[in-house]
């Protein structure tokens, strides 16, 4: 079990370890840059096409060293699903495309793994007393549970270095679990570490390219079937509550950043630098040191979770919900110390 997927995880790393250049040079040529805006921190322009290596990596050593059988649940709707998604952000990469055509593509990606590859999340496992769903709330809720957090680590891509990081991070955690109870997903998951990590070469400092929406889409959308398979068949009660730990920040900055724009009467969607890596910059933090804190929060839910994982589920849920109080109120702290108001650019 332990052979093939370390070749696997070396396959996927090599590739798109060997990619990023090439890649570079064509975006280079054809300039295909993500220009500096209000909204970005970088300062000169940056190709965009790093999920290109990241797609290929991971895909590559999957398919060829995963030992799947045809009558697998889920692997192949998968697999659809990433194709689909790949080629919107391919497309929104190269020439653009509108937030409603990749939020329809996101859709239809979802309803793929969830109504043709059934999966979903089927219980609650006791969190607010709740246990099994029914099949129509089921279905409903693992959408919006795969939209929202391929949608989170996509709004999480910020910083050099940030969404490959933190997508390590969860990548790891998950796999972690997967080596004992799924041996698909433990392969899965390392195919797209090695990937990950092969790009995050060329993207940890001082950036020479970016993952851009092909790369943030792919590995959002993996990132939220790992957490859908883990709630449903993990082996453990606290599941949802480890799962929520896994991908805390994504989560927490995503929900953070809605909330504040509804409180300030914006949109949900509109653009601002109100991103928890927005602020760490602006109170004076380098962007390596942002990276590594961020990495440091999230890791320190992931270990609480896990260590108080025999609690019950709604409990250690409140204690996960006072976590994330207590950092929205340093954050509010930095803000009102260091930077200007919601929505307002520096």
């Amino acid at each position: 079990m332990l052979v093939l997927p370390i070749i696997a995880f070396v396959w996927s790393f090599v590739i798109s370890l060997l990619a990023i250049p090439s890649i570079i040079k064509v975006a280079e040529e054809k300039k295909l840059f993500d220009l500096p805006n209000l909204r970005t921190v970088h300062k000169t322009p940056v190709p965009r096409l790093g999920g290109l290596a990241i797609f290929a990596g991971f895909l590559s050593a999957f398919t060829v060293f995963a030992k799947v059988n045809t009558q697998d649940r889920l692997i192949q709707e998968v697999i659809a699903g990433l194709v689909i998604l790949f080629f919107i952000g391919l497309k929104d990469d190269l020439i653009g495309t509108s937030a409603f055509k990749k939020f329809f593509v996101q859709v239809f990606a979802t309803g793929i793994v969830v109504f043709f590859g059934e999966v979903k999340i089927s219980s609650f496992h006791g969190l607010f007393g709740i246990q099994e769903l029914s099949e129509g709330v089921s279905y409903l809720f693992t959408c919006v549970v795969i939209l929202g957090i391929t949608n989170a680590i996509n709004l999480i891509d910020g910083l050099d270095g940030l969404a490959g990081s933190v997508t390590c991070m969860i990548v790891m955690a998950f796999g972690y679990h997967f080596y004992h109870f799924s041996k698909e997903f433990y392969t899965m998951s390392l195919c797209l570490l090695g990937a990950v990590l092969g790009f995050l070469r060329y993207n940890f400092k001082k950036a020479q390219i970016f993952m851009g929406d092909t790369g943030s889409l792919l590995c959002g959308f993996l990132i939220a079937i790992f957490a859908v398979e883990f709630i449903e068949v993990g082996n453990t009660v606290n599941a949802p509550n480890i799962a929520l730990a896994i991908i805390f920040i994504p989560l927490f900055d995503t929900t953070r950043v809605v909330v504040c724009r509804l409180i300030a009467g914006k949109s949900p969607f509109a653009p601002d630098k109100n991103h928890i890596h927005h602020i760490f910059l602006l109170s004076g933090l380098k962007q390596v040191y942002t990276v590594i804190l961020l990495l440091f929060i999230n890791l320190i839910a992931i270990l609480f979770a896990s260590y108080f994982s025999y609690l019950s589920a709604t409990v250690l849920f409140s204690y996960l919900l006072a976590y994330s109080f207590f950092l929205a109120a340093l954050l509010e702290f930095l803000k009102r110390k260091k930077i200007k108001p919601y929505g307002e650019e520096k």
